[in-house]
């Protein structure tokens, strides 16, 4: 039987990073996310930066909010997504190849 270190992840932070990882499986969710970690952006803008309809965009922002990998806060009628997890930021854009980018705090703002 394998011991434990004192140094390893909980049970249920294991869950927790294995749920975020399961719902970066798919790839329209992994270009979102990666979409976001360069700027926070509305449902419309996400659409066209990954050239997706707008209701399969909202239906994958809806399980990635959800699961807590993206939040959102109202700007007057619209709703403005973005990644509120610097470490998220830094695994995604360390497994696409762009770690160089930086992850600032997490939470990239456009002009």
């Amino acid at each position: 039987m394998h011991r434990s270190s004192a140094g390893d992840p909980s049970p249920g932070a294991l869950a927790e990073a294995t749920a975020a990882l399961g719902l970066l499986a798919a790839p329209a969710r992994l270009h979102i996310v990666w979409a976001l970690s360069q700027g926070e952006s509305d449902v419309t803008g996400l659409a066209e930066r990954v050239g997706a309809s707008l209701p399969m965009v909202s239906q994958h922002l809806a399980k990635l909010k959800l699961g807590g990998v993206v939040r959102a806060r109202r700007e007057g009628r619209r709703q403005v997504y973005f990644v509120d997890d610097p470490v998220l930021v830094a695994v995604v854009r360390l497994i696409l190849g762009r770690p160089e980018e930086g992850v600032g705090d997490g939470r990239v703002r456009t002009g």
